[in-house]
């Protein structure tokens, strides 16, 4: 039986990377899209389906899971690349900086997580994904950062909770944290660095992929490192 995966921010550079690699490897996915995004997407169905989806909008969000559970039956994986990143330190941040950033880093995750993470439940069985940040790993490289750490830090407890809630289950919720990822928009905003020295978003997405593969099946990482040299 086919694999279904969701893909959350499929217009993006990871997004884009993780449902080349997932169609490559025969799932059936399904990628959320921003209403009147004005990215081109080159995959067709049937391997994939793009979908609008406010993902800061629990009812639209919700109501999209509900269509693909209808529809496939079933979620075997689930990859959550949206979020958003702002600069500013303690002085210059107010709370209405950090509900920004709460909404973009934590609301769009938790909104499909939520009800993802309930049909796997049911299945006993499914991985998802968040996408985490060193300076939400760790506080010490958030410094000129502050809303978009404390925000993405929020995604390791989830996991964490999510992981004590799915113990007896084979449900999985690892946070991957990259260094920085190779795309053209950091290349010509960081000029003299060297790229190679990067994280390719189609090595992360090969990433991905292999902790959702048989081999990986009793691997239980709730956070997975792929820095590269950066």
């Amino acid at each position: 039986m086919t694999k279904v995966a969701i893909v959350s921010g499929a217009a993006g550079n990871l997004g884009q990377a993780v449902v080349k690699k997932f169609i490559a490897e025969g799932y059936k996915v399904i990628g959320t899209i921003m209403p009147d995004d004005p990215v081109e997407i080159e995959f067709i169905a049937p391997e994939f389906e793009a979908i609008p989806v406010n993902l800061i909008d629990e009812e639209n969000t919700a109501q999209f899971a509900t269509s693909v559970i209808k529809k496939y039956g079933k979620i075997d994986v689930a990859v959550l690349t949206v979020g958003g990143f702002a600069l500013g330190n303690i002085a210059d941040t107010k709370t209405v900086d950090i509900a920004r950033q709460y909404r973009l880093n934590f609301e769009t995750t938790y909104n499909i997580a939520h009800p993802v993470f309930t049909q796997m439940l049911n299945q006993k069985n499914g991985r998802i994904f968040f996408i985490g940040s060193r300076p939400g790993l760790d506080s010490r490289n958030g410094k000129g950062m502050i809303a978009y750490s404390l925000t993405k830090s929020l995604l390791f407890r989830l996991a964490e909770v999510m992981n004590d809630e799915a113990h007896e289950s084979n449900v999985i919720t690892s946070v991957l944290v990259p260094g920085t990822i190779d795309t053209i928009q950091n290349r010509k905003n960081m000029p003299g660095v060297n790229p190679s020295d990067w994280v390719k978003a189609e090595h992360i997405a090969n990433i991905i992929h292999f902790y959702c593969s048989e081999s990986a099946a009793v691997i239980r990482e709730p956070v997975i490192k792929a820095y590269n040299n950066s």
